[in-house]
């Protein structure tokens, strides 16, 4: 899990170059004076949230030129990107070195999880219909939300697009066609269609096929070989659709379905000169969710949400044959989930929540070998319930919450894991020291626990029932500064940094036994995670109609295993994080055209636990560049934009022996309408 830093961060949102272009042509103490108005609105969450905030909106998040979610996430700091490569290759996140399963990840204020392994593919989340992603460490800033909110390490929130129909029109949409290098065609369609005053549609749709092959170059200590990636290949389709609306007493609904169906390779590991892979598999993710939110009154606010969520997967490999044939298993995954919270402001500086989710989930698995691994299909029911206060002042502002979990599981064979019942509290404060509100200290303490999975407790290849929660505790201290400059020069300026430690016990780790098909899954000692994380951005008016936009990421950080002072890895950096890795982004605006480069760094790391030469990664670093032009054509607006990825043609793994691409080139055209 290589961290992969970027510099484009929360505060970019109120860097608008389009902004500032429309408003110069005003006198320039005018100008100014109406881009501290606005900029004053839009980096308030951020700089005075009690956890560290990131977020990419709007035209900065069509300015990255990212392909999916998981690409453009990679332009946060503190964010370690574990992928296999290629189009269709799993990409999941962590952040801090906390591991993926620590990482809640929301969709329209509701979660969309994985029971079975806990893990999602941020690769699956196209940007077509996303308004909004921000990272929030620990938690969300604000004690109005679901008992889900406050349960994970970290949380990401996706938010679908906002309609901004213009006067006179009813309808908004948008078509493009992506493809480029890998074989790679990708056409969406978006469509935003009001049907009254107060309610609007949305359809969002697209299709992604790609034969997944670029070359590579492995060695094998002696010499070279160049080969072509195989087995990567991906057709895929996604449809969603919504219904928004607003009733007579101010109140907001919300309907939205999904459908995500996907039919891919799996490409192995580059081991002993062999290049290809015969492993497929077949993906559909199904759910519906619904949202209702009500301010009875200044004092009572009421949130309650629900879902229901099918997921299927099918997965074969012809390479490993079983006593009943080859490996051929089915998985179906079922889950409902039910939300209410509920705040009252005692008086004006003093609120309270109260949240309460239920959530089912059940697992079963075909497979053609039940005679020699038997999976146990259970069943897991899961209450949450968190109570949550908050005081805000003029220069301060304290949250305070403690979220109870209880878990039941239940197996109709042999046994199931232990009830668990945990208490996890949180406190969190901002602070504006001074009269200048653009400096603000903050810091939380958090502790919280992850469950095992299913396949954790009971898929028989890997599971054991007596599993215990793996728990950490997280430290947090920083400052955040942003300034509007009354000059034409430098526009803007903020920085943000923050100092952390996190403490983890009972990591859950998954080791090969005697029979490589056959893994075991074991609570492992303790984890300690101390780091530091600075960015900093800035936005230039170069000339009146040129902008420059420049952000600069960094961190440092130390990972060890302080488990057993007689090991040989004792306090040595756990595998896959660097130490050292940060980014370089900048972008340039020049009336229709924009220009984006981004130079990310990763330094050197281990690819297991023990730090050997036959486990060393070395360093690498990736220049990517881009170009767009954008023009209005009889009402539509035509965007045109043409990417070339690691533009030096760099040879580089994210996992060991995961080749990723060489230099690779994508091209859109868009038209809004």
């Amino acid at each position: 899990m290589v961290a992969i830093q970027g510099a484009l961060c929360g505060n970019l949102q109120a860097q608008s170059a389009d902004t500032v272009r429309s408003a110069s042509k005003d006198t320039l103490k005018n100008h100014h004076l109406k881009e501290v108005a606005i900029r004053a609105g839009r980096i308030s969450s951020r700089n005075t949230s009690a956890t560290p905030l990131q977020i990419l909106k709007g035209a900065e998040l069509e300015k990255l030129n990212s392909f999916s979610v998981a690409d453009a996430i990679r332009f946060f700091s503190g964010v370690q990107l574990k992928d296999y490569g290629g189009i269709g290759g799993l990409k999941t996140i962590n952040v801090r070195s906390l591991g993926s399963n620590h990482l809640a990840v929301f969709y329209d204020g509701v979660e969309f999880g994985n029971s079975q392994n806990g893990q999602v593919d941020l690769g699956k989340f196209s940007l077509d219909n996303i308004e909004e992603i921000a990272l929030y460490n620990a938690q969300k800033g604000t004690i109005f939300q679901p008992a889900k909110g406050f349960s994970a390490g970290s949380a990401i929130y996706l938010t679908s697009r906002h309609p901004n129909f213009e006067p006179g029109s009813n309808s908004i949409g948008k078509i493009s066609l992506k493809t480029g290098s890998s074989g790679l065609i990708n056409p969406s369609f978006f469509w935003q269609y009001k049907l009254s005053d107060n309610v609007y549609s949305t359809v969002s749709t697209e299709i992604i096929h790609a034969n997944g092959r670029y070359k590579f170059t492995y060695t094998n200590g002696v010499y070279d070989t160049t080969a072509v990636r195989q087995n990567g290949d991906i057709t895929a389709q996604r449809v969603e659709l919504g219904l928004n609306g607003k009733l007579r007493d101010s109140s907001k609904w919300a309907v939205k379905g999904y459908l995500y169906n996907s039919d891919r390779g799996l490409p192995a590991a580059i081991v002993s000169n062999k290049f290809d892979s015969n492993e497929r598999l077949w993906d559909r993710d199904i759910f519906v969710q619904s949202s209702y939110n009500k301010k009875f009154s200044d004092q009572y606010s009421l949130m309650m949400s629900a879902k229901y969520a099918n997921t299927y997967s099918h997965y074969v490999n012809p390479d490993i044959t079983t006593t009943t044939g080859l490996l051929n298993d089915r998985y179906y995954e079922d889950e409902l989930y039910f939300s209410v919270a509920n705040k009252y402001r005692i008086n004006p500086f003093w609120d309270v929540d109260l949240s309460a989710d239920y959530q089912w989930n059940t697992l079963h698995i075909t497979e053609n070998d039940s005679a020699k691994y038997r999976f146990v299909p259970p069943v897991r029911n899961t209450l949450l319930t968190a109570l949550a206060t908050e005081l805000h002042f003029k220069r301060l502002n304290i949250q305070a919450n403690v979220l109870g979990t209880f878990v039941k599981d239940k197996v109709p064979i042999l046994s199931n894991a232990d009830n668990t019942t945990e208490y996890t509290p949180a406190v969190l404060f901002s602070w504006q020291p001074t009269d200048n509100p653009d400096f603000r200290l903050r810091g939380f303490y958090k502790s919280i626990f992850r469950l095992p999975t299913f396949n954790d407790l009971y898929y028989t290849f890997v599971g054991y029932a007596a599993v215990k929660p793996e728990f950490n505790k997280q430290y947090d201290v920083g400052f955040t500064y942003n300034k509007t400059l009354h000059q034409q020069t430098l526009v803007y300026f903020a920085v943000q940094t923050d100092v952390y430690y996190n403490h983890v016990r009972d990591k859950i780790v998954a080791v090969p036994g005697a029979d490589l098909g056959r893994w075991s899954i074991i609570n492992l000692g303790k984890v300690h995670i101390q780091g530091i994380d600075v960015n900093a951005q800035a936005t230039w008016q170069v000339l009146q109609d040129v902008f420059i936009n420049t952000g600069i990421a960094y961190t440092h950080q130390k990972s060890v295993d302080v488990t057993n002072p007689n090991d040989l890895f004792y306090n040595q950096q756990i595998a896959y994080t660097p130490v050292n890795n940060g980014s370089v982004l900048i972008g340039g605006e020049w009336r229709k055209w924009y220009f984006t480069y981004s130079y990310i760094y990763t330094g050197e790391r281990y690819s297991q636990k023990y730090h050997e030469v036959s486990n060393y990664l070395p360093p690498w670093y990736t220049h990517d560049a881009g170009f767009t032009y954008t023009t209005n054509y009889n009402k539509h607006k035509l965007k045109l934009t043409a990417e070339i990825n690691n533009l030096l043609n760099q040879t580089y793994d994210v996992i060991f022996n995961f080749p990723l691409p060489g230099r690779n080139y994508r091209f859109t055209i868009s038209s809004t309408f």
